[in-house]
């Protein structure tokens, strides 16, 4: 039998020590295996819902995956640094791993691959890591270097990506309708929506974290249990969500019926019935939010409906109209069911 080999022989030896081959799928090679070689020039990000929503970078590096977890994801511009927290060195097999690790094991979660592609070493020291990605998300120079223990910092050294793009703005207050006893005349320029009588909630996903502001624009601290699970659905696009909480088959539920901001992008001048094309896109669902159906057209339909379900009014919104920030105006309109 080989003699067991020293975390200084065998990078992988952490790596080892935390898995469990039996019971995780992930790539677990043999102590005894020669380390595969490559040509130094593989990088992948994969997505890690986990306990807490992360990315991890891994560069390929004398036949192991040099590895970062980034809880915000890659910078995508050079105004703002991201936390990278090293990690163990990982198997080069890892570059494909996709696949669900077992709770109570360790790093347990849902991983899926983000962005994965080809990289060049301009520099690599002990503290400080240059490279150049080219992958399909993520291109460009960028450069780690280390803080404190295993804190790094990752900073984008070109300029953005998207030079166009914008932050997240930092308060907003949501659009009004005006309230009407009538459905409007030309239905077929409107889309209709249940009214769940909740209270309105803005939420402003960002990394996979998620702040609100309520009616007045006023931060405030969320559902309990919420914002988390919201963020890593969303995961690293972010988005300005307008929406309310309201109570659906006796649950706290976020029902979510606009986006107002997506990927540096303002869509506040977007006709409503792109934007809502545009949430729609985004697939958010889960336990305790809703992408909230819209129906162009029906009117008539979808007050007999809400009727029955005991809703108290729908909402009516111009196809046409843009979203106006504190203004409440006849584009969209508030009907009473009864």
């Amino acid at each position: 039998m080989a003699a067991k080999k020293s975390k200084d022989e065998d990078p992988l030896a952490d790596y080892r020590g935390k898995r469990d081959a039996g019971k995780t799928p992930e790539p677990v090679p043999s102590g005894d295996d020669a380390l595969p070689r490559g040509d130094d020039d593989t990088f992948v990000i994969q997505e890690h819902h986990a306990r807490s929503l992360h990315w991890d970078l891994r560069l390929e590096r004398d036949g192991v995956l040099v590895s970062w977890a980034v809880p915000k994801g890659i910078p995508p511009s050079p105004k703002v640094n991201h936390l990278a927290v090293h990690t163990e060195d990982h198997p080069l097999e890892y570059a494909t791993f996709e696949g669900e690790i077992p709770r109570g094991e360790y790093g347990a979660g849902t991983m899926t691959i983000w962005d994965r592609g080809t990289y060049e070493t301009e520099k690599w020291s002990e503290r400080e890591v240059m490279v150049v990605l080219h992958g399909s998300r993520v291109s460009g120079k960028h450069v780690l270097f280390k803080t404190r223990g295993k804190n790094w910092m990752i900073h984008r050294m070109d300029p953005p990506a998207d030079p166009d793009a914008e932050p997240l703005p930092a308060r907003l207050r949501p659009m009004l309708p005006a309230e009407n006893r009538r459905l409007p005349r030309d239905q077929d320029a409107y889309g209709f929506e249940f009214a769940w009588g909740g209270r309105r909630l803005l939420a402003y996903v960002e990394g996979g974290r998620t702040r609100f502001t309520d009616g007045r624009s006023r931060e405030v601290g969320g559902p309990a249990g919420l914002g988390g699970p919201l963020g890593r659905d969303v995961g690293a696009r972010p988005v300005l969500l307008d929406g309310e909480l309201a109570q659906v088959e006796g649950r706290e539920t976020y029902l979510i019926f606009d986006v107002l901001h997506l990927d540096g992008h303002s869509l506040l001048d977007v006709p409503y019935s792109e934007r809502r094309e545009r949430l729609d896109e985004l697939g958010l669902s889960g336990p305790r939010w809703q992408t909230t159906p819209w129906f162009p057209g029906e009117g008539e339909a979808v007050r007999e409906t809400a009727a029955a379900q005991g809703l108290p009014a729908v909402v009516a919104k111009r196809l046409g109209s843009v979203y106006e920030p504190g203004a409440r105006t006849e584009d969209w309109r508030l009907i009473p069911v009864r």
